[in-house]
């Protein structure tokens, strides 16, 4: 029997994923996973049979992904479950900033009480004319599931698009429209783009990516999109870009203190996958990683340890570990000293941290006690 500990609410469909070998519950003590969705994870306490922690979504900044790698718990999350809810969001935020939807609603809002508001529209609406997409140039900063539609989605709308990604796979780009124009830079997207829209992870290397040197290579008048993370924009400076009309409109799906009372920006409630469709998606995508990972040792998906998937004809031995020399021959010494046959193995390294299977006929808590052991090894399970 697994335990699965929920921090939010999960659809159903996802928790109904699991079968009569799990117990799933919000209150539970000791669980062997969580699901989780927004809930702050970096101060919790993890006991020590927490096994993994599925996030029903494609962020993970509300997990401590370091700290879980340390002791062994594969962190999940579920990356293109909620693409298509994120892309229309993004197509609507160039529609809102190109248009002045925002401005002529309120308008509207303020004088409803006007008996002749039809003939007052007539007069009024050229204050919120505005530019249509077709025929511009759309920059895509990361080419991942949410932006390789995002570009189709543009190609399909008549606009020019260009896409920036130095990780992207060959099967992404197979499923990118061919008009989409690739460049090598950054640059290239500021120096030619009248929209630009940032789908990349926040870490060190792209936090506050959009600043002031960034807004400096730009056109004037460009609309920056940001349905990614908050703190991929530089909030000075953009505001200081928002004054001096260097950025038109300043879309974002991440409000603070600072952009929801800046002028010019249209700041959404982090409405980016809050759909019923995408919620479903991520929810059945994260009790899947589960059960594949709880029951078969099996990764997918995986933030902090590499994807890893191997059947086995008798037990199979999984081994979390720090990715240094001489473990695997340590291991297998070990198995070899027993007397026991490895019918099949599988190691795959994901930076700092290893996965390693071993499929063996049996094995014993003597053995597994010694693998164990071994320095650098962190977790040891059979299955």
């Amino acid at each position: 029997m697994f335990n699965i500990k929920t921090l939010n609410k999960i659809a159903k469909i996802g928790t109904d994923r699991f079968d009569a070998n799990y117990a799933v519950s919000d209150n539970c003590e000791n669980p062997d996973a969580i699901m989780v969705r927004s809930a702050a994870m970096h101060d919790m306490e993890f006991g020590s049979n927490l096994l993994a922690i599925a996030r029903a979504g494609a962020g993970v900044n509300n997990i401590p992904l370091d700290r879980c790698a340390e002791q062994g718990i594969c962190v999940f999350n579920t990356p293109g479950a909620n693409a298509n809810a994120v892309k229309e969001l993004v197509l609507c935020g160039m529609l809102l900033a190109s248009r002045d939807v925002v401005g002529g609603i309120s308008w509207v809002q303020s004088d409803k009480d006007d008996a002749d508001i039809a003939k007052t529209v007539e007069k009024e609406k050229s204050k919120f004319a505005g530019t249509e997409l077709k025929g511009k140039t759309l920059g895509i900063i990361g080419l991942g599931a949410i932006g390789a539609l995002v570009a189709n989605a543009a190609v399909a709308m008549g606009m020019k698009v260009i896409g920036y990604d130095p990780f992207l796979s060959v099967n992404g780009a197979l499923s990118i429209s061919p008009a989409v124009k690739y460049v090598k830079s950054t640059a290239d997207i500021y120096a030619e783009c009248d929209f630009i829209t940032v789908h990349v992870p926040c870490n060190n290397d792209t936090k506050g990516m959009i600043n002031a040197d960034a807004f400096a290579a730009m056109k004037d008048g460009v609309i920056i999109l940001n349905f990614a993370r908050d703190a991929l924009v530089a909030d000075d400076d953009m505001a200081a870009a928002l004054a001096s009309g260097k950025v038109r409109k300043y879309v974002t799906d991440f409000p603070n203190a600072k952009t929801a009372n800046m002028a010019g920006v249209i700041a959404i409630p982090h409405l980016g996958a809050s759909t019923e469709e995408s919620e479903d998606n991520c929810a059945v995508m994260a009790a899947d990683e589960l059960i594949g990972y709880l029951e078969n040792g099996n990764i997918k998906n995986s933030v902090n340890y590499p994807d890893a998937e191997m059947n086995a004809a008798g037990k199979k031995i999984c081994v979390m570990h720090k990715n240094v020399p001489a473990i695997i021959s340590a291991l297998t010494t070990i198995l070899g000293d027993a007397g026991i046959n490895i019918d099949n193995m599988l190691n795959k390294s994901k930076k700092d941290y290893a996965y390693s299977m071993f499929d063996v006929a049996a094995v014993s808590d003597d053995v597994i006690a010694k693998m164990s052991a071994v320095d650098g090894i962190i977790r040891v399970r059979v299955i």
